[in-house]
């Protein structure tokens, strides 16, 4: 039986760029310069490896804290006027799979409390079996870690588990559980590392659905 992992920001959220939108105006706002260069390193990972990078970056007085109850705060009055962006395909891929009775769980370097609220403020929240947030266990992507508690949660074996990622972090922590990562580049390109540690890397969620759907075949 398949089963399919998914990432959540950059993945099923276009969230990635607000989020970088809402730290370059911070930044502006502090005159920090470089902001794009240090996010892009952060896309992935929790909030502690987040505030690591940024404070090996800026240094260790800087106010990293504030910076990020700014950036949030930005963050949410945004996506409280204007709703949380949805990648193409999204819905139609886990329409998709929930009507094959193809298992589905979410693997996020975000705390569990902010995916729950976000995945239900869509009404994406009820195609996932199981939902691991980054706060759930110490070491975020790209260590395997929180792939291998959302397999072991599931009852699946790793090996045959479909990760769903955008991010070149996600893909090496599912990549390290062992699963068929499959890239859906967001913000930074598939890189031959990439490529080699991929089964397939596509452009949209479409494709990923129509992907799956021969992978589907071919088993059955």
């Amino acid at each position: 039986m398949m089963t399919v992992i998914f990432d959540m920001d950059g993945t099923i959220f276009d969230s990635e760029r607000l989020v970088l939108d809402c730290w370059e105006k911070v930044g502006e706002k502090h005159g920090i310069a470089g902001i794009r260069e240090v996010f892009i390193r952060c896309i992935g990972t929790n909030k502690a490896l987040t505030k690591k990078i940024v404070s090996e970056a800026y240094g260790g007085d800087f106010p990293y804290d504030q910076f990020s109850r700014e950036s949030s705060a930005l963050f949410q009055e945004i996506t409280q006027r204007e709703g949380l962006p949805v990648k193409k395909g999204a819905r139609e891929v886990l329409e998709f799979l929930r009507q094959q009775q193809i298992p589905m769980g979410l693997a996020s370097s975000t705390r569990t409390a902010v995916v729950t609220e976000e995945l239900k403020q869509v009404g994406l929240y009820d195609y996932f079996q199981v939902v691991v947030g980054g706060d759930q266990l110490t070491k975020s992507k790209p260590a395997p870690d929180i792939y291998l508690m959302a397999c072991a949660q599931m009852g699946v074996a790793p090996k045959k588990v479909y990760a769903v990622e955008d991010s070149p972090n996600g893909i090496r922590s599912a990549y390290g559980a062992g699963m068929k990562p499959i890239m859906v580049p967001d913000m930074l390109p598939a890189t031959d590392e990439m490529r080699g540690m991929c089964v397939a890397v596509l452009e949209d969620l479409l494709q990923v659905k129509e992907y799956l759907a021969n992978e589907n075949k071919v088993h059955h």
